[in-house]
């Protein structure tokens, strides 16, 4: 099933996560990076994006937007997709930033690991990993912000899949602005050549193109046709978190990543 991540705002840099072979190396001064929100326990194709590019930039001074992508995402179960969330704190704090972002602690991630339990159990590959995550997803919610929850969850899932590409954080750079000029900056700070976006951003890219142009920054946009694969309950359902295709397929997940892969496309030829 492909996906062009404009049906969702996670897919969207600024806006953000939903839905590229192994990272790609610096050749002749050349540097491609990515740029998104730092999303819960994220799709295959954000992962599949941070695997082709060179840097990618987890977007967390932006503002956060709830039951959106950046505290929830599905999971599968018998009766299909179903969301899982993080309790965060809102009231009172209109307008907050992601990387402000407060857990409720309470029953959280308790529930949460007893709803992936009662869903994934009998998957082939929950018994030797399910330790692994929950110590990560009790160690980032004890420091009590959503952004290192997701953050630190997202670089457990590029570790179990031995997906390497650095990753830092846009607010450790600095810079502010709005849309592109917020990415540019931080194109600018990592000196990238190449900026990798989704399809999804097309529109608003285009209208700012003459901007990049004037850095000699490149922009393509990425695509990804979801792959299959055996899931613990049938028929197949794409667009699930991440940990379902830990669970269901393991480590040999990275492959079936990169098969969902397509080719780039220049900005200007959309």
């Amino acid at each position: 099933m492909s996906a062009d991540w404009e049906s969702s705002d996670e897919f969207c840099p600024v806006n953000c996560e939903f839905r590229f072979m192994s990272s790609s190396t610096e050749v002749n001064n050349k540097k491609s990076v990515a740029i998104m929100q730092p999303t819960f326990i994220p799709w295959i194709g954000y992962l599949d994006l941070i695997d082709q590019v060179d840097e990618f930039v987890f977007l967390d001074n932006v503002q956060f937007e709830k039951q959106s992508w950046q505290q929830r995402n599905q999971i599968r179960t018998s009766n299909g997709l179903e969301w899982i969330t993080v309790p965060v704190f809102i009231k009172g704090r209109f307008g907050q930033l992601l990387q402000d972002v407060e857990i409720q602690l309470g029953k959280f991630p308790k529930n949460h690991i007893k709803q992936i339990h009662q869903n994934y159990s009998k998957a082939p590959f929950y018994q030797p990993i399910i330790d692994q995550f929950e110590e990560s997803l009790y160690q980032a919610a004890e420091s009590g912000s959503l952004c290192t929850l997701n953050i630190s969850l997202i670089d457990w899932l590029c570790d179990y899949f031995s997906i390497n590409t650095p990753r830092i954080r846009a607010s450790s750079l600095g810079g502010s602005g709005k849309r592109s000029q917020r990415l540019i900056g931080i194109l600018e700070k990592l000196n990238a050549t190449k900026y990798i976006s989704p399809r999804g951003s097309a529109e608003y890219l285009l209208q700012d193109m003459a901007l990049f142009r004037e850095i000699g920054i490149t922009v393509k946009l990425a695509g990804f046709n979801h792959p299959s694969y055996q899931q613990i309950y049938s028929p197949f359902i794409p667009f699930a978190s991440a940990i379902d295709l830990a669970f269901n397929v393991g480590e040999d997940g990275l492959s079936l990543i990169r098969s969902g892969r397509q080719s780039t496309t220049l900005l200007e030829n959309t």
